[in-house]
């Protein structure tokens, strides 16, 4: 997969003085979603356990310098809550504010109930789940300190799943990770509205990211094609169109909502 992105060059830039953290944006929708953000005016902190970019290309960061945006790369385990807590007190010593956390660091060990073992469970829970649970605490802790802009001191922006909602066959794990993440994205939006924190999900559906895995194995895709009513599957730039409008004023009076970007995935 190429490092072009689709879609118009936007005029307005949407989220100008903002400053976004995204994880795992090193790659695949996260990288998206960090370019898209930067072409809209925000200084972006890419949080990943590496720079290598899984599908091919230049790092995210010098991608974005190269499109004349401002993106800084911090190494960063999401599992891990020290590394959170010191990703977002640099970005708040840097930046002095956060506006938007972007979770969407996320890996799987695709294994039905009897095969999987407790290590691969963990791991998947510790990132996709516990990784999300701290980076919410940290991101909600620096945004009711800080001012509002526009009513909203911060937002947070989970990536969930469809499988967060309906089985993903053969990969129990994931599925659970997700309907977690859907969860707790519902409860934050309750806890924190009164304090000016918007806090919602994406669920994204079959996304084509140039990584492989489970994209490769012709019974998922099978599976995938007959599921999605739009003629394609998804791509990268379609999550981050998503996740630049629940990160903008437009969305300002929309929380806890779960928004699909799946073809018509979960309508059929």
């Amino acid at each position: 997969m190429s490092d072009s992105t689709s879609g118009p060059e936007h005029v307005d830039r949407r989220l100008d003085t903002q400053v976004c953290i995204v994880t795992g944006a090193a790659s695949g929708i996260g990288r998206a979603i960090a370019r898209r953000f930067a072409r809209h005016g925000a200084t972006v902190v890419i949080a990943d356990v590496s720079q290598t970019v899984l599908e091919g290309g230049e790092p995210t960061v010098d991608v974005i310098a190269t499109e004349g945006g401002i993106a800084y790369y911090v190494e960063t385990d999401v599992s891990d809550d020290a590394a959170v807590m010191e990703l977002v007190a640099f970005t708040a010593r840097k930046f002095g504010r956060l506006d938007v956390m972007v979770n969407n660091a996320c890996i799987r060990h695709a294994q039905r109930l009897t095969d999987l073992t407790q290590d691969q469970w963990e791991r998947v829970l510790a990132v996709n789940l516990t990784g999300v649970f701290l980076c919410c605490k940290a991101a909600v802790r620096q945004m009711t300190r800080q001012e509002p802009r526009d009513e909203v001191r911060g937002r947070l922006i989970n990536m969930s799943s469809q499988h967060g909602m309906i089985a993903a066959p053969d990969d129990l794990a994931y599925g659970v990770s997700k309907a977690g993440v859907d969860y707790m994205t519902r409860q934050i939006a309750g806890d924190y509205a009164k304090l000016g924190i918007v806090c919602n999900a994406i669920a994204p559906g079959k996304i084509v990211t140039g990584q492989g895995g489970r994209l490769l194995d012709e019974t998922v895709l099978d599976r995938a094609r007959r599921r999605t009513p739009w003629p394609r599957f998804g791509r990268p730039d379609d999550v981050a169109g998503a996740a630049l409008f629940l990160a903008s004023a437009d969305a300002s009076f929309i929380t806890g909502a779960t928004l699909m970007v799946d073809g018509g995935w979960m309508a059929a």
